[in-house]
């Protein structure tokens, strides 16, 4: 079916318009977009035209502009607008409107009908009471016990919300609001409600009115200075996703609290239709609500869109329509932050006008973005012209990264008077796990202290069967005992064998792997980086022991990574016999874990181990074995090159392959354990080297005697094309690329010339992608010289 294209009115003019056009502009099905007003950003924009000439207030006029220029669908940023009905004027036109109606529109516009409605449908929210009589409400805070909020019922801006630390402070708040009008008639109506402890959340959920789809949970800053002091303001900052958002307590915001209020929204007749914005309360008893707002946030627009891989065109012609069940809405993996800016003086009575400048090495990058808000184009310059004045955003891997990108971003922006917080994120930086605190008197439980025993039972209940999988001879490969046993004489081994032992990690390819939320390959890796080193001894691997460490046991995670560990064993053909788990929350992050094993294998009384320095000579071949990828080594610069690059893992990898960042370099390293074994057994080969950290150029003269030198033509094997990639966006120099990277070869082996036609035989059966690579020569210099590198560039 031919999709529609779009001309889209879109109402408002502050930074969450801004990242509204920016957003929707990238849509195919966007053929323009009219901004009434918009600011100095939206007029920037390539398909967006600022208009002028009607009034964002005047529906009216609004309808018969949007008839002049075939708009089918408009969009509605600021709530006043909402809340006064502007939906019922486009419906009754026969044009689209993403966004509430004026009956749904009271969820944000009246916080009596919304704390009534949470009531009547038993959504968890604080203890509260409304009040329209000022001398009522007085006597109210006299009475109660217990620490107050206390909220103007109508739109105030985002700052009808005050927190007294005192009864004083509460009545003078009271006061202010309901007496002496502060927030105009907002205040004829107030909420006085419990006093909630805990960190604040923001869910942002396309709704249709039957089906909704969030984007994950964001942290906005509300008050205006570092270390969450002064007055409230619309918002300082934000940053996605959250560390204390699981996803069990996202499910559970889902089913207590989200799916309920579209249900009851639509059982009392107003089905909602937009974006719901619910502010929610992270409590030891649960998540509450704060407030509903029925719109996106600011700034939590600028934080979560750039997170967004979805057209948000078609998401909300999906909600308009009411097919949203049929969308995915998914978020890119990586971390959003934004700063705001704000003019000298906000939130109180602030300047105007003044010139806003930018350094000229501003971003440059697809992930660094700058949102207007409060700018206006006068005279052929940028000016200030609000209160929230621009925001910096920023996308990275880390929340560190992104963080720094976008304080990175802010600096190049200057005008004066301009003020912002430099202490954004700073929740989620403090990498502390606070469990609830205990009562005096209640006796302290090992889950207390962050270590929790039942979701250990569950894991290992869960791996079981995965590490059934693995037996082999010697070995049953079942859980529970204090070690793990391995016969053997049952595997074979009529007389005392030699035993050869590897122990390694998998170093910093884990981030990645956290970072885009894929475990189920890193497991792979694990096995791989110790098995091979035990296979090219010329043993024959016969068990794995591992160990997985983290800072809060997510048995989900957890289970993925032993499933890839237990793949690694069965194609190297060991069984997986021990492994240990360690919950830490004092040495790692909730969402980290790391990773080690031990691959054990023996070689048969009688039998050489390799290398076998005796047996080489000149002109011995050298055989490349093709490896997957980057394997495990090299990450900390690969991490690096990506970063400078201005992309993150869920871009998709500039060097081809149809797959993102992420999931290309996730590709598994090689197990070439069983051929190379076959190919022992025959003594076919001298020496091996497993190309891991140092490259060919530090791993080849591993196996090699003092005399002789491995002299490898890199004209002989293709170089993947991450590593042309990395080492052109790098600027990698020769001899770096070959002592970081494996360039291709994952293992190089030595054969006798009369070997050579039989061994590449034997290894291609197997399934290896077999090159000749190079010989041996007399050494007079260097163990491992590579000729040729010329054509890697």
């Amino acid at each position: 079916m031919e999709q529609e294209h779009l001309r889209i009115l879109l109402v408002g003019n502050g930074g969450r318009e801004h990242c509204l056009c920016w957003k929707l502009d990238q849509s195919p099905l966007v053929d323009s977009i009219f901004v009434v007003p918009g600011n100095g950003g939206t007029s920037l924009v390539q398909k967006a035209e600022n208009v002028h000439h009607v009034q964002p207030d005047d529906f009216p006029g609004l309808v018969a502009f949007a008839k002049e220029k075939n708009i089918n669908l408009a969009v509605i940023g600021p709530e006043a607008p909402l809340v006064a009905g502007i939906e019922g004027f486009f419906r009754a036109a026969g044009i689209r409107c993403f966004g509430p109606t004026k009956a749904a529109a009271r969820m944000e516009g009246s916080k009596t009908f919304a704390k009534d409605f949470m009531a009547r449908h038993n959504i968890p929210t604080a203890r509260y009471r409304n009040f329209q009589d000022y001398g009522k409400a007085r006597k109210y805070l006299d009475e109660i016990s217990y620490n107050v909020v206390i909220k103007a019922s109508g739109l105030a801006a985002g700052k009808g919300v005050v927190l007294p630390s005192s009864k004083e402070e509460a009545q003078a708040a009271l006061k202010d609001i309901m007496l002496n009008k502060e927030f105009g008639s907002a205040g004829d109506e107030v909420v006085i409600e419990e006093f909630l402890t805990g960190q604040e959340l923001s869910f942002l959920s396309f709704v249709d009115s039957y089906t909704m789809k969030s984007l994950v949970p964001a942290q906005d800053h509300k008050q205006i200075f570092d270390n969450d002091q002064g007055p409230n303001t619309g918002g300082m900052g934000c940053y996605a996703p959250t560390p204390i958002a699981s996803k069990t307590f996202i499910e559970e915001v889902h089913r207590t609290i989200l799916q309920p209020t579209i249900d009851g929204m639509r059982a009392e007749r107003m089905p909602f239709k937009g974006m719901l914005f619910t502010g929610i309360m992270v409590t030891e008893d649960g998540p509450r609500v704060l407030e509903y707002n029925t719109r996106f946030g600011d700034p939590e627009t600028q934080t979560l869109l750039p997170l967004m891989d979805a057209d948000l065109a078609e998401v909300m012609i999906a909600c308009t329509d009411g097919y949203l069940d049929s969308i995915d809405v998914f978020s890119k993996p990586g971390s959003s932050v934004t700063v705001v800016a704000a003019a000298a003086g906000y939130p109180g009575p602030y300047v105007r006008g003044d010139t806003i400048s930018f350094d000229s090495d501003g971003p440059k990058t697809p992930n660094n973005h700058i949102f207007h808000a409060g700018t206006s184009n006068s005279s052929g310059s940028l000016r200030t012209s609000g209160g929230r004045v621009i925001a910096a955003t920023s996308v990275a891997a880390t929340l560190e990264s992104a963080l720094s990108q976008a304080y990175k971003t802010m600096s190049t922006i200057q005008w004066p008077g301009m003020q912002f917080r430099k202490d954004i994120a700073h929740r989620a930086l403090s990498h502390r796990s606070k469990p609830p605190e205990l009562i005096n008197g209640t006796s302290m439980t090992y889950a207390s202290a962050g270590v929790s025993i039942e979701s250990g039972n569950s894991f290992v209940k869960r791996i079981k069967p995965l590490v059934a999988s693995t037996a082999r001879p010697g070995a049953s490969a079942e859980l529970g005992d204090f070690g793990g046993v391995f016969d053997l004489y049952e595997a074979g081994y009529t007389t005392t064998p030699k035993m050869v032992s590897g122990i390694d990690g998998v170093g910093t390819k884990l981030k990645i792997a956290q970072a885009v939320g894929k475990h189920d390959t890193i497991g792979i890796d694990l096995v791989a980086m110790n098995v091979n080193d035990v296979a090219v001894q010329g043993a024959e691997v016969l068990y794995f022991t591992d160990i997985y460490s983290c800072g809060k046991l997510d048995v989900d995670v957890a289970v993925d990574v032993v499933k890839g560990i237990c793949a690694g064993c069965r194609e190297a053909g060991c069984a997986l016999i021990g492994g240990e788990t360690a919950e830490m929350g004092e040495l790692y992050k909730q969402d980290e874990y790391d990773l080690g094993g031990t691959a054990n294998g023996a070689i048969e009384r009688g039998k050489k181990t390799l290398p076998n320095m005796d047996t080489m000579q000149p002109g011995d071949v050298l055989l490349g074995l093709a490896s997957s990828g980057c394997h495990s080594n090299g990450f900390s610069l690969i991490r690096k090159v990506i970063d400078r690059a201005g992309l993150t893992f869920s871009d998709m990898a500039p060097w081809g392959q149809g797959k993102t960042i992420g999931e290309d370099l996730l590709t598994p390293t090689r197990i070439y354990v069983k051929p190379i074994f076959r190919a022992v057994k025959q003594n076919l080969i001298k020496g091996m080297a497993h190309i891991t950290g140092g490259g060919l150029l530090e791993n080849v003269p591993r196996m090699l005697p003092k005399h002789l030198s491995a002299e490898l033509d890199a004209t002989t094997w293709p170089v993947p094309a991450v590593f042309r990639w990395l080492k052109t966006e790098g600027r990698i120099e020769d001899d770096e690329f070959a002592r970081v990277f494996n360039t291709g070869l994952g293992m190089v082996l030595i054969v006798g010339q009369a070997d050579v036609e039989k061994a590449v035989e034997e290894l291609r059966g197997a399934g290896e992608t077999v090159f000749v690579v190079g010989r041996l020569v007399e050494r007079e210099g260097e163990g491992c010289v590579v000729k040729s590198m010329e054509v890697w560039h």
